[in-house]
This record gives structure tokens, C-alpha cells and sequence, in this order.
């Protein structure tokens, strides 16, 4: 219907530069057509595995709730103590999260992924065959080790394979690792009914090794390029707000660290047997999932106070409602408690560009992801030791507090965000 423009001579112009540049505009765009099909089957596949790493990885990292209180019959531990196990991996896996970045800067990235893949499955393996309190804390350390490789590598994977057009395959990416936390402990605990502990945790350890391999066979390099200029452009209005956005993150994985390390002995004081606890946690991480959705678009239309005053305020009523509902009510409960702990952090996740110059923002996030892994491995032992002084009840109890404590700080944010503009409200 329409004919393709072609180039015309103005009076004078030659006709051999009328080729020339007829060519030079051409070719590039037939040789990119052509590149095309294939860059983005390669792409796909690096959004494929890494997905299937993180959900890996994200699942190992919160199986860890289901097996506390086996952990708690076997070893005869207090809450403190159980509340340490999380945060040896977790701190693990914080500590070395820049330095396996680091490392992939210098070796091939998927080389480093998945060796910690395995290593990650090598240290659940190691929990299963120890036999005391120090031989489980080192498997896993180990494994927390392991996993310290996933986010700064595969991430980076996905956005190097998509370049410009990485907002919504990270998303994808971000996405896999909340169905991890679904599947793998609600698998881990069917084989829970079915075979010992220890048993169990090899079969997972096994998944771990074959993720490993995958990804060390058939995902592509991950190409080691200079830093592109980030997208994001820095809309903030003053300084310190990212120390607040800093300080909100760390508070609000606290709060929901906190309440995950409790909330298996709620629901068993109710009566829940393992199996359920298994469900019940598939349930809440369902709704992680399902919250990341929901409050990354509230977020992009409603604004950042107002969402975050939402999730949170949210997040202070559903724990009030695990405290004094009974089992039954409590798991139709679960999933909307899921969409307010996960809703957060997808909100500040996506404002670190609004605060950070865009030559500091590969830092920033690395800073931030760095404070909220790290709020997640110190704030289960804080609050254990709660637990231990004044009972499981009481220490859940004060999650909700803190959840509350945020709004103050959430005001003081609001003047620093400038607001987006509605075409990239639409785009996103």
C-alpha cells in the first residue's frame, strides 16, 4: 500500500553519493534484520536458564524456613540459634555478592554461576549428611556461598542478551524466582512425606547439580562489555533519599524475614502438620509473586508514598491476622499476607534510578541489594533473640511495628521522588 522512501538528489548532489549513502543506511539495517532471529534465540535461552538458576536459588534460600523446625527437634535449638542457621546463609550470600561480580568481570560470568550453582547444591548436600550443629552451619555457609553468584550474574546475563529492550525480560527473571520459592519448598515437602530429612535433601541437592550443568552446557557466554549508560534517568529532588530508600529496604525485609522465621511455629502451634506448613508457605510466596505484579503497576500509577504506605500498613494487618485467626481462616490469609511482604520491595527496587546519578547506578543497586541481603541475614537473629525473651507470639507481634515504623520514613522520601511522567507510567 505504502512505497518505501527512497532517497532523492537535491540539485547539485552527485549521484554517486546518493548511492553511497543509500548503501551506508541500508546495509546495516538488512545485516541487523538478518542477525536478528538468531541474537534473540540466544537471548532467550540466557533468559530461560538464569530464570531457572534463580528460581534454584530463591527456592534453596527460603526452603530453609520449612526445615527449622526439624532442625529444632534434631539439634534441641532455641529460636536465637535457629534464626542464626538463616543468617549463616544468608550472610553468605551477602558478603560474597560483590565478589563474585567481581570475579565475572575477569572469568567467563556463566562459569561462575555455575559453579556456584553447584556449590550451592553441594552444600545441601552436605546438610543432609551432617550430623552436627557445626557440620550444618558450614554446609550452609557453603551453600549461601553459592548462591551469592545468582543475582549479580544471571541478572546481568539477561540484560546484556536484551540490551536496550531489558525492562520486561527482567521482569520475567524477577518473576522466576518468587515461583521458586514456591515450588521448591512445597516439593521439598512432599518428599518430606515421603522420606526422612536427610533423604530429601539430597534429592534436592541432585535438582541443584543438573540446574548447574545446564547452565555450564547450553547457556550462551555472557559478553564482558563496557557498562552502558543506564536508561534511568535521575529524577530525584534533593539529597538523602537514597539513604531513606536505603534505610525502608532494610526495615522492610527485616519485617519479613522476621515473620517468615516464626511463622512455621505459629501455624504449628495451630495444629498444622509439616505438610501444611509446606502449603502454607507455597501460599505466601505465591502472593510474593503474584504482589510484585500488583504493586510495581500501583506503584508506577499511584506513586511510591502511597503504595508503600499500602503494602505496608497491609503488612501490619495480616500479621495481626496470623497472630489471632485459626488455621483455617489464616491460609485463606496467606496468599494476600504474600502480596504486601513481596509488594514493597518491588517499589523500591524500581526507585533506585530515581535517586542515584546515572553513572552510580550500577553501584547503588549493588549497595542496596547488598543492605536488604544483609537486613534479611541479621534481622531473623534479632528477632529469634526476641523470640527466645518474650515467645514467638509476642516477636511476630513486634514485625507489625516495625512494619508501621516505615510510614514516618516514607513521608520524609516523598519530596525527594519527583513524579513520573505519564508516558512512562503507560510504557511501564
Amino acid at each position: 500500500m505504502f512505497e518505501t522512501a527512497k532517497p532523492r538528489a537535491s540539485a547539485g548532489a552527485p549521484p554517486a553519493l546518493v548511492a553511497t549513502i543509500s548503501q551506508s543506511v541500508h546495509k546495516p539495517l538488512a545485516a541487523a534484520a538478518a542477525h536478528q532471529p538468531g541474537r534473540l534465540a540466544s537471548a532467550g535461552r540466557t533468559l530461560a536458564l538464569a530464570g531457572t538458576a534463580h528460581a534454584l536459588h530463591d527456592g534453596y534460600t527460603d526452603l530453609i524456613y520449612l526445615l527449622l523446625p526439624l532442625w529444632q527437634a534434631e539439634f534441641g535449638l532455641g529460636y536465637g540459634m535457629l534464626a542464626a542457621l538463616r543468617g549463616v546463609y544468608a550472610g553468605a550470600m551477602a558478603a560474597l555478592q560483590l565478589p563474585a561480580g567481581r570475579l565475572a568481570e575477569r572469568l567467563d560470568g556463566r562459569v561462575v554461576l555455575a559453579v556456584g550453582t553447584a556449590l550451592a547444591a553441594a552444600g545441601y548436600a552436605l546438610a543432609g549428611a551432617s550430623g552436627s550443629l557445626l557440620g550444618l552451619c558450614a554446609a550452609l555457609a557453603l551453600s549461601g556461598a553459592g548462591s551469592s553468584t545468582q543475582h549479580p550474574i544471571a541478572s546481568a546475563a539477561v540484560s546484556r542478551a536484551y540490551r536496550a529492550s531489558s525492562r520486561r525480560p527482567l521482569g520475567t527473571y524477577n518473576f522466576t524466582g518468587d515461583l521458586g520459592k514456591a515450588a521448591i519448598p512445597a516439593f521439598t515437602s512432599l518428599l518430606l512425606s515421603l522420606m526422612p530429612w536427610r533423604g530429601a535433601l539430597w534429592v534436592v541437592a541432585t535438582l541443584g547439580a543438573a540446574v548447574a550443568a545446564a547452565v555450564f552446557l547450553l547457556m550462551p557466554p555472557i559478553a564482558r562489555t563496557a557498562r552502558a549508560q543506564p536508561l534511568a534517568r535521575q529524577r530525584g529532588r534533593g539529597r538523602g533519599g537514597f539513604w531513606l530508600l536505603f534505610v525502608i529496604g532494610m526495615l522492610d525485609t527485616g519485617v519479613r524475614m522476621g515473620l517468615l522465621t516464626f511463622l512455621p511455629f505459629l501455624l504449628k502451634a495451630k495444629g498444622a502438620s509439616l505438610p501444611a506448613v509446606g502449603v502454607a508457605l507455597a501460599l505466601v510466596f505465591l502472593g510474593g509473586a503474584a504482589g510484585k505484579f500488583v504493586c510495581g503497576w500501583l506503584g508506577a500509577r499511584a506513586g511510591v508514598l502511597l503504595t508503600v504506605l499500602a503494602t505496608e500498613g497491609g503488612t501490619a494487618a495480616c500479621i495481626l491476622g496470623v497472630l489471632v485467626l485459626p488455621l483455617v481462616p489464616l491460609f485463606i490469609l496467606l496468599p494476600a499476607l504474600g502480596v504486601m511482604l513481596n509488594g514493597t520491595s518491588s517499589v523500591l527496587y524500581g526507585t533506585v534510578p530515581e535517586l542515584t546519578p546515572p553513572d552510580r547506578a550500577e553501584r547503588a543497586f549493588a549497595l542496596f541489594y547488598t543492605g536488604t541481603i544483609g537486613s534479611g541475614a541479621i534481622s531473623p537473629v534479632l528477632y529469634g533473640i526476641l523470640g527466645d525473651w518474650v515467645g514467638a507470639y509476642w516477636a511476630t507481634a513486634a514485625t507489625a511495628i516495625v512494619a508501621m515504623a516505615i510510614f514516618p520514613l516514607a513521608f520524609a522520601l516523598a519530596p525527594r521522588l519527583a513524579a513520573v511522567p505519564a508516558r512512562e507510567r503507560d510504557q511501564g
